[in-house]
């Protein structure tokens, strides 16, 4: 507790021994180990979500894989002066910035600042460099019991709920009835059923849309559903944290698994703000 703190150069020297300790893991872990002490968490009612993050690149770096492979070899072998003209036309044409008219997706093309960084728009949002934050979080404070970052994808939300269930599964061993909540985006037939498989109530928002939703009108019905529907909610809280206060709506670190430590991280820190209001709580009559 005397030691002194670490100034931020001194943290960016050490982020790759950070990363491969798990130390920022330990730290989550830790802060988790608090809150279970102190009875915060259901430890059986939990909610699953994610969060668009801003990579540190840009579109005029996003370039085709072939072009730049292409540039590449033709430095290595020294054949600049050597190249036709419809080589430089070539090149010319996926200089950075000109990109007017091409079809651009992340087959075909790949960020040359951040290799892991992935083109990607939900909803009405333009399309960007991108990663993907998820985090499970605990229903009866909202306290974060996990997290993690990934690249951007259309069913990297529902890839990474079924680990991070399945960790919180195994954590309070079969006999606890675990319940999932989440918005209409997981409202899918194979989320839905490796959820049952689990044994874990799916408490996923039904999408009927003009389609059947995959949830059960049968768990739908209940009770603790409409409870899990409305204590959902409060993740967006831990997401609105990380990007107003922290620094998750663009990281300034490049590639998956610094950008993994840094959420992480910052989820450690809203958790320890969020314990900090739950502990100044008094119990009615004292």
């Amino acid at each position: 507790m005397d030691d002194s703190v670490w100034v931020p150069t001194v943290f960016t020297k050490n982020r790759e021994r950070l990363v491969s300790h798990d130390a920022v893991i330990e730290l989550f872990n830790a802060v988790l180990a608090i809150a279970d002490q102190n009875q915060w968490l259901s430890g059986e009612h939990f909610s699953m979500d994610g969060t668009l993050i801003g990579a540190w690149a840009g579109h005029k770096r996003f370039q085709l894989k072939s072009a730049k492979s292409d540039i590449q070899e033709s430095e290595d072998v020294g054949g600049g002066s050597d190249a036709s003209e419809g080589d430089k036309d070539h090149k010319e044409a996926q200089a950075p910035g000109n990109f007017k008219g091409q079809t651009r997706s992340n087959d075909t093309h790949e960020s040359t600042t951040d290799a892991d960084a992935r083109l990607y728009r939900k909803g009405n949002t333009a399309s960007l460099l991108r990663f993907m934050g998820h985090t499970l979080s605990d229903n009866r404070h909202g306290l974060i019991a996990n997290a993690r970052a990934s690249a951007a994808g259309g069913h990297a939300e529902r890839e990474a709920s079924k680990v991070m269930i399945a960790d919180a599964k195994s954590a309070v061993g079969d006999q606890a009835q675990i319940t999932l909540a989440a918005d209409k985006g997981y409202d899918a037939t194979e989320f839905v059923e490796a959820l049952i498989q689990m044994d874990v109530a799916p408490h996923v928002a039904q999408n009927t849309s003009g389609r059947n939703s995959a949830v059960p009108d049968s768990v739908a019905a209940t009770e603790g559903y409409a409870i899990s529907q409305q204590k959902r909610k409060l993740i967006e809280q831990g997401f609105g944290w990380a990007k107003l206060i922290g620094p998750m709506r663009q990281v300034m670190v490049r590639g998956l698994d610094k950008v993994d430590q840094l959420f992480v991280l910052t989820m450690a820190a809203y958790k320890l703000t969020r314990m900090r209001t739950l502990g100044q709580i008094r119990p009615q009559g004292t």
